[in-house]
């Protein structure tokens, strides 16, 4: 093991290089069997996810379809009527809190649903850059650890460094950040559920250009409050305080008029609540702004229809990696003829995505079965199109 160092500036780094033994046949073969176990496991895996995938893609269509039937559009978010007592209502309006969240230790309130305190502290980080290769029979490893300091919210444990000595950091920070949400939030007069709350999550940076330096020992700059003796040259173990809010719920001379949703849920007297669908799923929706029911529906979908293909392709790459790892030892048991090592890589990624396409269009299909058959045929009879075009690539045999 060698290792050479050099200081770049503020950015430090070495080289490590170390070597081992070039891997014998049954070596090899004992590392395949076991990557052959993994991929069996990653295959079956793979079946679960695009099956039950397609099952949730299709109750939640039928319960957003199942709402759009059903939700009731309120005259008035001011007033609550008994007569829409356990329906799903929608309602417009700007939120409204009881009272300002506050952050005494910076002198700081502000009336909003959320409120987020960010620490971070700066902090030596480590980056690494390896590359293997062959030298006399031996597999060398060279990696290249370089340091820099930057300013980071989670505290980095510099006892995993390659080489702490000259880049240790602080084990904690002396300011933690948080959040404060805020215990009532309304919308008129109808009080929103804590699923409802939590979807309030479109963080804005709060201006502190209105603010004293809260402490002799905290200074203010831009929109951060520094813990150290010169912010423009920090040292490691400093600390920055920055604020962020969402859901701005009162009027603000500096950030405007409170911010507007848009609620879809079940009303319970003043509450606004999960709804509950015929077909199994939970109807608990808030966006921001003034939207219309048949816009938030249209988004509903959208919204499902971009995880349905999000997790089809996690489905189909999980299943080409499993079949990837089970059909490795076809390529180790060759893997001493460059030649014909490099072709039976080729046919075996070939093979993994044909079988993998063919296999997810048919796990896709049986998902379908039960809600639309005929779709279901049309898949089924589409997953062999991969299989024929694979055999269609083959040169046929020349006739004796």
């Amino acid at each position: 093991m060698s290792r050479n160092f050099s200081d770049t500036g503020s950015r430090k780094e070495h080289v490590k290089i170390t070597s081992e033994p070039k891997p014998g046949f049954l070596e090899r073969l004992s590392e395949t069997s076991a990557g052959m176990l993994i991929g069996l496991v990653t295959f079956l895996l793979a079946f679960y996810l695009l099956f039950t995938n397609e099952g949730r893609a299709l109750r939640t269509a039928k319960s957003l379809d199942e709402g759009l039937s059903l939700v009731v559009p309120l005259d008035s978010i001011h007033s609550i009527s008994q007569q829409n007592e356990g329906r799903l209502v929608h309602l417009s309006g700007a939120l409204s809190t009881s009272k300002p969240l506050f952050d005494p230790s910076y002198g700081l309130s502000i009336q909003a649903v959320k409120l987020k305190r960010k620490v971070e502290m700066y902090q030596w980080v480590e980056y690494e850059d390896s590359k293997e290769y062959e030298e006399n029979g031996e597999i060398k490893k060279e990696t290249k650890y370089s340091y820099d300091t930057e300013w980071k919210s989670e505290v980095v444990n510099s006892r995993n460094f390659d080489r702490e000595i000259g880049h240790k950091n602080p084990s904690a920070m002396a300011v933690e950040s948080f959040t404060a949400v805020s215990p009532n939030v309304q919308v008129g007069s109808f009080v929103l559920s804590k699923g409802l709350v939590d979807k309030i999550d479109d963080f804005k940076q709060l201006s502190l250009s209105h603010l004293e330096d809260p402490h002799a020992d905290v200074t203010r700059g831009g929109d951060y409050f520094y813990h150290s003796d010169n912010p423009r040259r920090p040292e490691v173990g400093d600390l920055r305080v920055s604020f962020f809010y969402a859901g701005l719920s009162g009027d603000d001379p500096r950030l405007g008029s409170a911010d507007k949703v848009t609620v879809i849920a079940r009303q319970r007297g003043d509450q606004l609540i999960p709804y509950h669908t015929k077909s199994g799923d939970v109807l608990e929706i808030l966006y921001p702004g003034d939207l219309s029911v048949e816009e938030v529906f249209q988004k509903e979908h959208e919204s499902n229809t971009m995880k349905t293909w999000a997790l089809r392709a996690a489905g189909w790459f999980s299943m080409f990696v499993g079949i990837s790892l089970m059909t490795r030892i076809f390529y180790t048991l060759v893997d001493w003829f460059p030649v014909v090592r490099d072709l039976v890589n080729v046919g075996l990624k070939a093979f993994a995505v044909c079988v993998a396409s063919s296999l997810s269009l048919l796990t896709i299909a049986a998902g379908w079965l039960f809600y639309r058959p005929l779709w279901a045929l049309l898949l089924a009879l589409l997953s062999v199109v991969p299989i024929v075009l694979a055999r269609s690539r083959v040169p046929p045999k020349k006739q004796q």
